[in-house]
C-alpha cells in the first residue's frame, strides 16, 4: 500500500477526534515503580524477595539464574517451599528454596547452604531464607547458590 503524508496527516486528525483513549478521566494515576523496587528496607538485605509480587520474585528469579555476575556478593532474601535433593552419584545433599510463579504453573529454585547446618526435617514446608548470593561450578555446570544462609 502507498500513503501520502497529506492523506496520512488528514485520517490521523479524524481519528483523534473520534478516538477515545478507553481510560476513565476517574481513574487513578498509576503508582509509579522506583527502579529499586526489590531492594529492601530491611538493614542488611540488598534484594528482598519477601516483600514484592509472585511474578516479580518469579522474574527476580529467573534473572539471577540468567546474569547471576550481576547478583555476586548480594544478600537475598526469599520464602518458598523448601526441598532437598540426595545426588547418588557424588554422595552430595543440596537443599533449596523453590517458588512457583504468579499461576503456579512454573518454579525456580534457589540452593542454600545454611551457616549453621540446621536445615529443616520436613520437605515442602513454607521456609524463608537469606544468605549472600554466590556461583560454584560442578563438572561443567555453574550453579548458583546462597552462601552463609540462615532461615529467618
Amino acid at each position: 500500500l502507498d500513503f501520502d503524508e497529506q492523506g496520512m496527516e488528514e485520517a490521523g486528525s479524524e481519528d483523534s477526534e473520534e478516538r477515545q483513549s478507553g481510560v476513565s478521566e476517574n481513574a487513578p494515576a498509576p503508582e509509579e515503580i522506583s527502579d529499586d523496587a526489590t531492594l529492601s528496607t530491611t538493614e542488611g538485605i540488598d534484594i528482598d524477595l519477601t516483600s514484592i509480587s509472585s511474578t516479580m520474585v518469579y522474574s527476580e528469579v529467573y534473572n539471577m539464574m540468567m546474569t547471576p555476575e550481576e547478583y555476586i556478593g548480594k544478600t537475598v532474601k526469599m520464602s518458598g517451599a523448601y526441598a532437598t535433593y540426595h545426588d547418588d552419584a557424588t554422595g552430595n545433599d543440596y537443599y533449596a528454596c523453590i517458588i512457583q510463579d504468579a499461576t503456579a504453573c512454573c518454579t525456580q529454585g534457589m540452593e542454600f547452604v545454611l551457616a549453621d547446618g540446621n536445615y529443616p526435617t520436613e520437605t515442602g514446608t513454607e521456609v524463608t531464607v537469606s544468605g549472600v548470593f554466590d556461583t560454584y561450578t560442578e563438572g561443567d555446570s555453574m550453579y548458583c547458590t546462597l552462601r552463609d544462609a540462615k532461615l529467618c
